[in-house]
């Protein structure tokens, strides 16, 4: 069977730049779409394609008069849902193909896509289950007993059995396809070190469970490391790529799963930077292991801080505390480990919480800061409080760079605010 992966292009919409011209705040990101890679390479036995529109957004039309999809499948994050409904129904009155969609909102909204432009929504790690719904699909048998896996039904509530995701989902004997986005992989480079970059997964899921975080949907809360071995093999697929970005929630869930990695990158004479997501808490109570880290190739880590107040990171269910945070970043600072800090922008914030905020990151020397602006994401513990002060609810604005729930500095000042300090920590930042 013939089957198109499609990667959304870049979409959303910014109410700064719409409302008050203000045009330095949205971002724009062309890291390759390796969660088709990962689902193309478990599609043994089909004919696969990816189309990347985020690199090629002229590239639909092409595609479907040249491969003819018979099995079209999307991912798509929170502001990209609206876009791919829209994709979706245009693809299927073009060449009649099935259509499917997963990924991020598809696993934590699922009933926002029981549309008739898609047939079925797969929710949650879908490595496994796509796998087996394109097979049901090409021996024309039911895939409404695949777990996880969700027939729509417009005007009707879904109905679908929930997915255990263990080992299996893996499926660890098939490697992610680099090789289909071969021709855009001049794309995939980052800005900050003028730098090609691969990515490889080593664990889906968190064991935490913030509250403004959708990561738990996709493994149902579990968190799943590859082995070893697996890693190593997709490290090298990448070849001469000289970054290496670990796409993991959180590389380090798994203190001993992420030593024993290490020791292996080291063993096997890899030579690459690596990037990889890891929680301050970790990095206080297992310095060693960032040590060990650092000398296999560990350039700089993503954190995210979230707020640099107590009583914020108790709000998000951050399981953590500023303190801990402060050592973190001497930790780090010692062993010259660069650190991308994420922190959030409360709708909430007056001008002096700006200014606190900006006082903090300048006096612990974040090298890259990160600023996103609070955002409940369907889904999420978070917008099941929030959901009553919600004012904008078009899905389009979901890019974490808008305020969705009323400010309380006038609208304006809050963006310019923000925009100030995204102008401010980037002027030197560094990876």
């Amino acid at each position: 069977m013939r089957i198109l992966l499609i990667n959304p292009p870049n979409c959303g919409r910014s109410i700064p730049e719409e409302r008050y011209g203000i045009d330095s705040i949205r971002q724009i990101f062309r890291g390759e779409p390796l969660a088709l890679e990962v689902l193309a390479g478990n599609l043994t036995g089909h004919e696969v394609q990816i189309l990347d529109l985020k690199a090629d957004p002229d590239g639909m039309q092409q595609a479907l008069e040249n491969f003819r999809p018979e099995l079209a499948a999307f991912t798509a994050v929170t502001c990209e849902a609206n876009t791919v409904l829209r994709l979706a129904g245009e693809l299927k009155d073009r060449c009649g193909a099935q259509v499917v969609v997963g990924g991020i909102h598809a696993s934590c909204d699922p009933a926002f896509f029981n549309n008739s432009a898609i047939d079925y929504i797969v929710v949650g790690l879908g490595k496994g289950s796509f796998a087996e719904l394109a097979a049901a699909i090409e021996a024309g048998t039911t895939a409404s007993a695949i777990p996880g896996v969700a027939a729509t039904r417009p005007g009707s509530a879904l109905a679908f059995a929930p997915r255990r995701f263990g080992t299996l989902d893996l499926a660890e004997h098939a490697p992610p396809r680099y090789d289909l986005v071969a021709g855009n992989r001049s794309s995939y480079t980052l800005s900050a070190v003028s730098s090609r970059l691969g990515m490889v997964v080593s664990a889906f899921g968190c064991p935490y469970s913030c509250s403004f975080c959708c990561i738990s949907s996709q493994s149902a809360g579990r968190y799943l490391t590859h082995s070893i071995d697996t890693v190593i093999r997709d490290i090298r697929l990448l070849g001469d790529i000289p970054v290496i970005r670990l796409v993991d929630a959180n590389t380090f869930g798994n203190t001993e799963h992420a030593r024993l990695l290490a020791e292996a990158i080291m063993a096997e004479g890899i030579r690459k930077h690596f990037i990889a997501d890891v929680r301050s808490d970790t990095v206080v109570r297992h310095p060693e292991l960032m040590r060990q880290w650092k000398e296999a190739g560990l350039r700089s880590v993503v954190i995210g801080f979230e707020e640099i107040a107590d009583g914020d990171l108790t709000f998000f269910n951050k399981e953590n505390s500023v303190a801990v945070n402060d050592e973190a970043i001497t930790i780090l600072h010692e062993l010259g480990i660069t650190i991308v800090g994420d922190f959030i922008v409360s709708p909430d914030y007056d001008d002096a919480r700006f200014d606190a905020l900006e006082s903090y990151v300048n006096r612990m020397a974040i090298e890259l800061p990160i600023l996103t602006v609070l955002t409940p994401l369907p889904g999420t513990p978070l917008y099941a409080e929030q959901q009553e002060r919600i004012t904008i609810r078009d899905l389009d604005y979901y890019t974490l760079t808008n305020a969705v729930v009323p400010t309380r500095l006038g609208e304006k000042r809050f963006y310019q605010q923000y925009a100030r300090l995204i102008k401010s920590f980037h002027a030197n930042a560094k990876l």
